[in-house]
């Protein structure tokens, strides 16, 4: 598949349901892509990536937002504490929230700073022990808890279980939302992202169908 291929896959679910194909970003996830992959996007005009190491997003980015103007980066991957201030430098919105030690950080680090990067909360829908993400049990108090630390968060985000239909999923995360006050819906991958479209997805996050499958050498 290409770049322009999910654009216009994008474009035909949002007609299909009803929504304005701008209310749909699409973040082209980058992480362990080889450098020309990256850049034959960007020359194609594409200024959304996602990354899940703060490591590597940091030795990559600076260059290209040199070369290519502003670019937006996301960081989609679980975040470690201890890189929390690295990557609020670094990335324009993070949508692995998941815990109060880290929204506590962000927040010190939002007020040292006077801004913060968008903040997306991460939900396991699945209930999976060896996936990250608050419980659905527990979102609730977590985004009242995250609010009272002076944080704004922008929505959430979801990986549904592999193997299982990822629709459940995806209308689940869109009713937390709603019930919260959250507008963002980050969910939808590279074999999922038209359904995720269907149930109100705000940021899909493609990657291995744009960029072709990954080498993790």
């Amino acid at each position: 598949m290409s770049y322009p291929e999910i654009s216009r896959r994008i474009t035909e679910a949002c007609l299909r349901h009803g929504r304005s194909p701008g209310t749909v970003r699409l973040i082209a996830v980058s992480k362990v892509q080889p450098e020309d992959r990256v850049r034959a996007v960007l020359r194609e005009g594409h200024r959304l990536f996602g990354e899940n190491y703060v490591q590597e997003a940091a030795a990559k980015w600076p260059a290209f937002r040199a070369e290519f103007g502003a670019v937006e980066v996301h960081m989609i991957g679980p975040l470690q504490t201890n890189k929390a201030k690295a990557a609020v430098e670094l990335f324009d919105a993070i949508h692995t929230v998941d815990r109060p030690s880290l929204a506590e950080k962000l927040a010190r680090l939002a007020q040292a700073r006077g801004t913060s990067p968008q903040l997306f909360l991460q939900v396991n829908t699945g209930e999976e022990p060896q996936k990250a993400g608050v419980l659905p049990g527990d979102l609730d108090a977590f985004v009242a808890e995250v609010r009272r630390m002076d944080l704004s968060p922008q929505g959430l985000m979801c990986i549904p279980p592999e193997g299982e239909d990822p629709a459940p999923h995806f209308a689940a995360l869109a009713g937390m939302a709603a019930r919260n006050g959250l507008s963002g819906l980050s969910m939808g991958m590279s074999s999922d992202f038209e359904a995720a479209i269907a149930h109100g997805a705000t940021h899909v996050r493609v990657g291995s169908a744009i960029f072709g499958a990954r080498s993790y050498a």
